[in-house]
This record gives structure tokens, sequence and C-alpha cells, in this order.
């Protein structure tokens, strides 16, 4: 059973940058899609970034392309979101998700473990 836990939210003024983490235990990550999604209030969770199995492959929602870059390190078992020219609209709380097939899945029903969340704010 992989856990995943969440860290680096916090909060920050509109154009700065934060970098979250995702670490895991109880597994390894190597042949996972991982992706990070996030849930605005009031909103649905969303996905934001999703990487393959392999690192070749990568997915930004169109509201973070350009801004956000998500990366894996299999040695370490983490994947990261490093997230740049943070807006205000970005506020959320946001989540690492593991998926057991290594293609990747662009809406949260494709994974199996989800991390507890980690909050972003980014005020104006």
């Amino acid at each position: 059973q992989v856990q995943l836990v969440e860290s680096g939210g916090g909060l920050v003024q509109a154009g700065g940058s934060l970098r979250l983490a995702c670490a895991a235990s109880g597994g390894t990550l190597r042949s996972y899609a991982m992706g990070w999604f996030r849930q605005a209030p009031g909103k649905e969770r969303d996905v934001v970034a999703v990487v393959n199995w392999s690192g070749d492959n990568t997915y930004y929602s169109s509201a973070v392309k350009g801004r956000f870059t998500i990366s894996r390190d299999d040695a370490k078992n983490t994947v990261t979101l490093q997230m740049n020219s943070l807006k205000p609209e970005d506020t959320g709380v946001y989540y690492c998700a593991a998926r057991t097939y290594g293609n990747m899945y662009l809406t949260e029903s494709g994974y199996d473990y989800w991390g507890q969340g980690t909050q972003v704010t980014v005020s104006s």
C-alpha cells in the first residue's frame, strides 16, 4: 500500500514561487504515473499536471502551462511540482496522486492513491 505525503505549501504573494513535493512510502513509484490535482474553494478537484511512469511525457492544464513544472525522481521516490509566477487563482489544496498504470490519465478517477493535500494560498 503506497502512502503519499505532500509538503511545500504555504502563503505566497502573486508572482512568487513554491515547490511542492510528494514523498512516497510503502512502495516504489517507479512504474506509476503521477499527478498533481488541486481543489479551489467551492470547486471540484481538477488536474494540474501529470507525468507518465518514465518521465518522458507530461501534461499541464491550460491554466498552468508555462508556469508549472512536474518532475519525478524515482531514486528518491518523490514527485515535485515547481510553481512559478503564481496567481491568486492558483489558490487551493494541492493533492498528489499515483496511478498504478504507468500511462497518463487526466481525471481523478484514474488514480489509486492520494495524499492528504497541502494548502497553497496566493495573495494579490
